[in-house]
């Protein structure tokens, strides 16, 4: 499955690509993001707000429903739909598989069953652009939309970022 999972990521863009690994390293707070990541001031400034908005993503965490009562759904899935709308409103995330790539990392697999409302309800809101949000609502498949059944299977593959290697130096023996 690591190896599905891998082929999976290396299939999105690579502006995707960087921003999933950029969104773990804050969201799971594995690296200085802002060391790791900041090119500029603007990219800075996106940085701090990102990491404002995945503040809540411990909460998040913990208030994942156990079973679908609509008691529990609000206090979840408010922030859950937040969160995402963010992360959609950067324009990296162009489908509904990348958003699930990173929400199962971000958030654990328990997560899956809630993942089609969130994006959903995210990819609608009207911040964004009404192209971008005809395109992410496009990219989700009836079959993910409408699934009888998700696994648990916690996610075993999280991208990390590689340094470029110069292929001009010399090979050390």
């Amino acid at each position: 499955m690591t190896l599905a999972e891998m082929k999976e990521f290396a299939g999105f863009e690579a502006a995707t690509q960087r921003y999933i690994r950029r969104a773990l390293d804050i969201g799971l707070d594995r690296d200085d993001a802002m060391l790791r990541w900041s090119r500029d001031l603007v990219e800075a400034a996106s940085i701090r707000a990102h990491a404002r908005i995945y503040e809540s993503l411990p909460d998040v965490r913990l208030l994942i429903p156990e079973a679908s009562g609509l008691n529990a759904v609000e206090p979840f899935l408010a922030p859950l739909v937040t969160i995402a709308a963010f992360d959609l409103g950067q324009g990296r995330l162009t489908s509904f598989s990348s958003f699930r790539f990173l929400y199962e990392r971000l958030v654990g697999a328990e997560v899956r069953p809630w993942l089609p409302s969130a994006f959903c309800a995210a990819a609608a809101l009207p911040h964004l652009h009404p192209e971008l949000r005809r395109k992410l609502l496009q990219s989700i498949s009836e079959a993910a939309a409408t699934a009888s059944g998700w696994s648990s299977r916690q996610p075993s593959f999280f991208p990390y970022w590689v340094e470029k290697v110069d292929s001009a130096a010399p090979m050390a023996h």
